[in-house]
């Protein structure tokens, strides 16, 4: 097995190196373009497929100088793939705003100088964008508001054609010499009963309810001497459980204990006669 790296080199025999030309090849005059290694600047959404791209994942990008220039400050353009679709994707510097502009084939999630742009709004601009876009985003309220909107036309419509009937009517029993009598409305009638239903019901239930008699007791002198009777207090005693004989319930007999051998007395040893003749001089004081 020859060896991988070596020193010296086979040259065939037939070897000129005089038929060795250099070749130059034709000069690129377009961009310059240089592979760099570079991290995502900014969190971004793929227009392609919907991937997201989160801002410090790092893509082998290509790195083009373009001809503008903010205030003699190149600016560069970037091209990186998709993960998932392999989109290209392309976004450049903005010294500008001193962050990157997202150009094609992605949308930034968060674009910082729009809260610059807040900032300078004045607060009637910043409620109407407010409203227009919570109105935007919330189209149920906006149904539910048209809803509303047309109940309260139609009961303002109602109320205008009832005046309107009502003036009509009055006014032709004018013309005809009859003094105009206005109906009563029968649910103002039905209101106002029901109210004075219910006073008349509060009116008898506070009438027939007695308070009691909060009278002050008068306490003599002869019923603070007399003793307070205590009464006895109860004690328990914590009686012991009875054991319970599981052997008779299950027909084993115990036996009964034989009587064991009555218990020895020890006899008393017999006095010496050394000592009963000593107790025996003693027995008087006259000696």
């Amino acid at each position: 097995m020859s060896e991988r790296k070596v020193l010296t080199k086979y040259y065939p025999p037939d070897f000129d190196p005089s038929k060795i030309t250099r070749q130059r090849g034709p000069k690129n005059a377009g961009p310059k373009l240089q592979t760099v290694r570079l991290m995502a600047p900014f969190s971004m959404k793929c227009t392609h497929c919907g991937e997201f791209i989160y801002k410090g994942r790092k893509f082998n990008a290509r790195k083009e100088t373009t001809e503008e220039k903010y205030y003699n400050i190149t600016i560069f353009r970037f091209y990186i793939r998709c993960t998932r679709c392999s989109g290209e994707i392309t976004f450049k510097t903005d010294p500008k705003n001193m962050d990157y502009e997202c150009e094609k084939g992605a949308k930034r999630n968060f674009e910082p100088w729009r809260e610059s742009k807040l900032a300078e709004e004045t607060e009637e601009e910043r409620l109407d964008r407010l409203e227009k876009e919570e109105a935007e985003r919330d189209a149920m309220k906006e149904l539910e508001t048209k809803v509303l909107d047309a109940k309260t036309e139609m009961a303002i419509a109602d109320a205008l054609d009832e005046i309107r009937s009502r003036n009509a009517r009055l006014e032709k029993a004018g013309r005809d010499g009859v003094e105009p009598t206005v109906e009563p409305d029968p649910a103002e009638d039905r209101r106002k009963r029901q109210e004075e239903e219910d006073a008349e019901a509060a009116r008898q239930a506070f009438a027939s309810r007695s308070m009691p008699d909060l009278a002050e007791e008068v306490i003599e002198e002869d019923m603070m001497d007399v003793p307070i009777e205590v009464p006895p207090t109860i004690t328990f005693s914590k009686k012991p459980k009875e054991k319970k004989d599981f052997g008779a319930a299950l027909g084993i007999r115990k036996k009964a204990a034989a009587p064991g051998p009555a218990p020895l007395v020890k006899a008393p040893a017999p006095a010496s006669k050394l000592s009963t003749m000593l107790v025996a001089g003693y027995d008087s004081d006259d000696d």
